[in-house]
């Protein structure tokens, strides 16, 4: 099945695309103070939850680019919305082949929570500070182990180890790029239940209001199995971040 069609079913009760909440994006809103007009980005922007909260408090020049026609789509519904005189563009394609008018020109670029983009958190890093000028904002959001993943859990998700880092691991990475950790904005389990158990509320409701659609055991089967996987290993083994980094005056 068309895998933007699933994440539309299991993100439908979703107002943010990750494990975080409303309120910890707008304290990640403020913290960035941006000049009014400041140029943004956000790669994998789903419903356009940061961008609208940018847009709101500073008046930002904003493009948000996401692969999901629905959730472009409804990235624009939001804005019209909430933001309807927002200078926002969005964009449907692969956040990988985004790249500003002129490299190095915006102050803030984003990507919370799709870094597979760039094959890992380290190539996301090195894409977004690209974009952004000397002084300027790199936001990644990025999972991470809190212990050893259990082989079991490994197997299930046809996952390895190695493709997420611990949280030290995540900054240690950023500075080795020359980037300047400021701030973290942490999942706790809370919001990590709302994210996951949101995505079960999503496809039970679907199943009812749609029963004959073709798709619908798949979807039903792929949402079993992750509620399972989530419950006996990912809550205690898994977390994810965002990481407010500040790029060098000299870079």
């Amino acid at each position: 099945m068309d895998l933007w069609k699933y994440f539309d079913v299991t993100h439908r009760k979703h107002l943010v695309c990750n494990p975080s909440s409303g309120a910890k994006l707008t304290k990640l809103v403020e913290l960035l103070n941006l000049p009014r007009g400041a140029r943004v980005v956000d790669i994998a922007c789903g419903k356009a939850a940061f961008l609208i909260r940018l847009a709101e408090r500073y008046d930002i020049h904003g493009v948000g680019v996401d692969i999901s026609p629905y959730f472009i789509a409804q990235a624009k519904e939001r804005c019209a919305a909430r933001t309807p005189n927002a200078n926002l563009t969005f964009l449907e394609m692969n956040g990988a082949d985004f790249h500003p008018e002129e490299p190095h020109s915006l102050q803030v670029a984003s990507c919370l929570g799709a870094s597979w983009i760039w094959q890992g958190h380290a190539g996301t890093l090195k894409a977004l500070i690209e974009m952004v000028e000397p002084g300027g904002w790199v936001v990644t959001g990025e999972p991470y182990w809190l212990v050893d993943p259990p082989a079991e859990y490994l197997a299930s998700l046809e996952a390895s180890k190695d493709d997420f880092g611990t949280h030290q691991s995540n900054v240690k990475g950023a500075e080795k790029l020359g980037l300047e950790l400021a701030y973290t904005i942490v999942s706790s389990p809370d919001d990590w239940d709302e994210y996951e158990g949101l995505q079960w509320y999503a496809a039970a409701e679907y199943a009812r209001e749609h029963p004959d659609d073709p798709d619908l055991a798949t979807i039903l089967s792929r949402v079993e199995k992750s509620r399972m996987e989530y419950i006996r290993w990912g809550r205690d083994s898994f977390n994810w971040a965002i990481y407010l980094f500040r790029k060098g005056d000299d870079s």
